[in-house]
């Protein structure tokens, strides 16, 4: 168990190197339910800072921060790594990745992947069905048809419309904290109202 647990934290190391390794490794720790209930218990006793912001289950407390339910664990241990790193930076986020050691990373990012978003219906219907047209053409095809994300995308189905919204507006007026990211390109070319419709379908999307 521990040589198991040793080979996902080496592979996560070098996640940028050898992501397709990480992920097998991955696998393998999810397969073993003693290592599994292991790290979980360990990640959830690692959350104390998280959850005023995130919860406890993953579902953010405030409309403008994304929740961490259901993301891909190594998604969110990549971004966890960025943070650390300064390739992004968060006030808040940038003091607390440096913080956690290497195993609390590994271990919150497993907590938080085993935990259910909580959708939240748009608050629009009208202007959800219009967001739906252009994540099709602009969303879908990193992201998943459901929003669903992967290992190296996030999951955008069930954020809250005002954290898409501000994410997306970020993107569009190329804030350097986020200066590595491929959706520079994407974002501008998104109208005000592009930006609100595509936030309204992915708060209630459901994959």
């Amino acid at each position: 168990m521990r040589s198991l647990l040793f080979l996902f934290l080496s592979a996560l190391s070098c996640l940028s190197f050898a992501n397709q390794h990480a992920m097998q490794t991955l696998n393998e720790l999810m397969a073993d339910p003693v290592t599994q209930q292991l790290a979980y218990q360990a990640g959830q006793e690692r959350i104390t800072f998280c959850k005023h912001c995130h919860g406890e289950d993953g579902n953010s407390k405030r409309n403008y921060i994304p929740n961490l339910a259901e993301q891909n664990p190594i998604y969110l241990f990549s971004a966890f790594e960025k943070f650390a790193s300064g390739e992004r930076q968060d006030f808040v986020m940038s003091k607390l990745a440096k913080n956690l050691s290497l195993e609390d990373r590994v271990n919150i990012a497993l907590y938080y992947g085993q935990q259910k978003v909580a959708n939240t219906a748009a608050d629009d219907q009208q202007l959800s069905e219009q967001g739906l047209i252009k994540f099709q053409q602009i969303c879908q095809g990193c992201h998943g048809a459901q929003g669903q994300g992967k290992e190296d995308m996030p999951r955008l189905a069930g954020q809250p419309a005002e954290y898409i919204k501000r994410t997306l507006e970020a993107f569009r007026s190329k804030d350097p904290s986020r200066s590595t990211s491929v959706m520079f390109s994407i974002a501008e070319q998104m109208s005000d109202a592009d930006i609100l419709a595509v936030a309204s379908y992915i708060q209630a999307l459901k994959p």
